[in-house]
């Protein structure tokens, strides 16, 4: 049996949704190079930061409450 500390989950039931630059997206992401946040509505941009092209979408958000 796998353990990840939750009850009933596998390793396998958890997991990450990574975005493209360029990809459609609403809400707030973070660059999976350097942790460089943004808020979009339209469309995930290349990291003003590091010139990063992946986007991993932030647990918490305040566009969520919208």
């Amino acid at each position: 049996m796998l353990e990840t500390g939750v009850e009933g989950e596998s390793k396998e039931d958890a997991w990450v949704e990574f975005l493209e630059t360029g990809a459609k997206a609403r809400g707030e992401f973070h660059c999976v190079e350097c942790g460089y946040g943004v808020i979009v509505q339209t469309r995930l941009p290349t990291c003003p930061m590091c010139a990063g092209r992946v986007w991993e979408q932030s647990t918490w958000s305040r566009l969520g409450r919208l």
